[in-house]
């Protein structure tokens, strides 16, 4: 726990922070959902609570009929993108956001997050997620089609080109681009990234991060995965190079690259970040997180809530706060410690914490006074 004792002042340090930051490349309105278990009348039920419970009446109903009420409780930003950078711009990161915000006029659920951020980029309309949340965790039911229109092409057309790119990202300190798994294009943007502006940015000593969340890539080919892995690597030759994955999607990744873990999540961590050769491998289970960074393996638990208020959102929560320390400066303990106190704040509270919020969590957290 000493980890967690330390955080706050650590932070407290940092106040006045002067960070630009630019992300995209996604877009989705969230609608969180609650499936109904019992009906008491019209306004009251008891919900489903676990996956497990759910998916057994689904197997059930093989073969047969079954009806599942669906109850909307909130319609929010999503997609790891404009989540990442909801939490950044708690914290008072100065960010650009490109990405799927709405074709002709940006959709009302980014309006808080555009309101805050100094420049917005909307190549698209977003696309649409069913989030039914569990106590245990949460499926998502994805309409995708609309980002068929992320592409390089679009990009460069509403960027300015490749000059225009590499100046926007020529003076941040960090560069993501999230959700490669909904993107069917993001490796073809990556590509032109490498071929098109890299040739045009300067080789600095104090690089800036690239930030990266693949996104669930189960529905992906190995191929595929493969190649979106070896491209990631070669943003190292112009960043500090962060791959960000939850425990499922770091044996999954360990398995497509030959990394043989026997189940075990630190074997899983420094196989990948081996194989891959960049700065950082960070990886989130719900109940701690661990990275790889300079050949050395970090791992704390974290402030595990039985009875969350809102889990997706939770992830990207975590990367934020692990970019945040990272980019302040922080060691690779104290980066994790921010994440999980982040995500932490946020499945509690249903919201991304400020940062003077997220010091008072951590000060909390250390005398064992959260739930």
């Amino acid at each position: 726990m000493q980890n967690v004792k330390s955080l706050p002042e650590q932070l407290k340090a940092k106040r006045g922070f002067n960070l630009n930051m630019i992300i995209g490349l996604d877009g989705f309105v969230d609608e969180i959902i609650h499936v109904v278990d019992k009906r008491q009348d019209a306004k009251n039920f008891t919900r489903i609570p676990t996956i497990a419970e759910y998916g057994a009446r689904i197997v059930k109903a093989a073969g047969l009929s079954m009806n599942f009420e669906l109850v909307p409780v909130q319609t929010k930003l999503g997609g790891n993108g404009p989540i990442l950078s909801n939490a950044l711009l708690e914290y008072g990161v100065e960010l650009t956001y490109v990405g799927a915000l709405g074709k002709d006029n940006v959709h009302p659920v980014f309006a808080n997050m555009t309101e805050k951020a100094k420049i917005i980029h909307t190549l698209c309309d977003p696309g649409h997620s069913d989030a039914l949340e569990f106590d245990d965790g949460k499926l998502i039911l994805g309409k995708y089609t609309t980002l068929d229109e992320v592409t390089w092409d679009a990009c460069k057309a509403h960027l300015g080109g490749a000059i225009g790119i590499a100046k926007m990202i020529e003076g941040c300190h960090l560069f993501g681009m999230e959700n490669w798994t909904m993107l069917p294009y993001m490796s073809e943007v990556w590509q032109g990234m490498i071929d098109e502006v890299f040739p045009l940015l300067p080789d600095k000593a104090d690089k800036p991060i690239a930030f990266f969340d693949l996104a669930d890539p189960a529905k992906r080919t190995k191929e595929d995965i493969r190649q979106a892995m070896g491209l990631i690597s070669k943003f190292e030759s112009k960043f500090r190079t962060i791959l960000g994955l939850n425990e499922n999607e770091a044996f999954e990744i360990a398995e497509v690259l030959g990394v043989d873990a026997g189940g075990d999540l630190k074997t899983a961590v420094m196989g990948v970040y081996e194989k891959m050769g960049i700065y950082c491998l960070v990886v989130h289970p719900v109940k701690s997180a661990c990275c790889a960074i300079n050949g050395e393996y970090y791992y704390t638990d974290g402030p595990f809530c039985k009875k969350p208020k809102l889990t997706t959102g939770a992830g990207d929560n975590f990367n934020a706060g692990f970019c945040l320390g990272q980019s302040l400066g922080l060691d690779p303990l104290a980066s994790l410690t921010l994440g999980v106190s982040t995500s932490g704040f946020y499945v509690r509270n249903a919201k991304s914490p400020t940062f003077e919020e997220v010091i008072g969590f951590a000060e909390m957290w250390a005398v064992g006074n959260v739930d």
